[in-house]
């Protein structure tokens, strides 16, 4: 599980690293254009049922930490999907399997986390 650093947050958001790869590669492209979005996800294990919305936007400190020290293959067409999504209205929206915000760091290495590899787009 990677990890997004948002702004002041209270807690980081943990996103499977394969699709933090790909969203990492949307969202730079987008604050590079000073574009604002939004990301939508639901919200993982050990939080209050719900789901969270932030607005992404190039004055906001934002950093990515990935688990794994290789970057995975990147899939073009998944790319393409959230970048889509992105220029939406509704912005992206996570599928729930690729956030686990409320898991601890010992929690997600003991292999207690859902570790999925399909892609992701809103409406999916």
């Amino acid at each position: 599980m990677g990890v997004i650093y948002y702004g002041g947050a209270e807690s980081p958001i943990h996103i499977e690293d394969g699709v933090l790869a790909h969203l990492k590669i949307v969202i730079a492209t987008k604050l590079r254009r000073n574009e604002s979005f939004t990301l939508s996800f639901q919200h993982g294990e050990g939080e209050p049922r719900g789901r969270t919305t932030i607005w992404l936007h190039p004055s906001i400190p934002l950093r990515f930490v990935f688990d794994e020290p290789v970057a995975p293959e990147l899939d073009a067409a998944l790319i393409r999907d959230l970048a889509a999504s992105a220029n939406t209205s509704g912005g992206i929206a996570l599928k729930p399997e690729h956030v686990l915000r409320g898991k601890t760091s010992a929690q997600r290495s003991s292999g207690d986390s859902d570790s999925s590899s399909g892609g992701t787009s809103a409406g999916s």
